[in-house]
């Protein structure tokens, strides 16, 4: 049985959580982004991206 390779994103966090909504710091501690600077790789699914859509302004992505 074949499997298919999944797609991988890659997230890099920018900014800093300081001042902003609760929800923004749990959103991005989700995605395993703790500290500015850190990258992470994740899998290229609808509820990842809907994340990093709530924290947009904070982070970078790269396909």
């Amino acid at each position: 049985m074949a499997t298919k390779k999944s797609k991988k994103i890659t997230v890099t966090r920018t900014g800093s959580t300081i001042g902003r909504p609760e929800i923004q710091e749990k959103v991005l501690k989700g995605l395993g982004l703790t500290k500015t600077g850190r990258k992470v790789e994740l899998e290229d699914t609808p509820s990842v991206r809907g994340m990093i859509k709530k924290v947009s302004h904070l982070v970078k992505v790269e396909e």
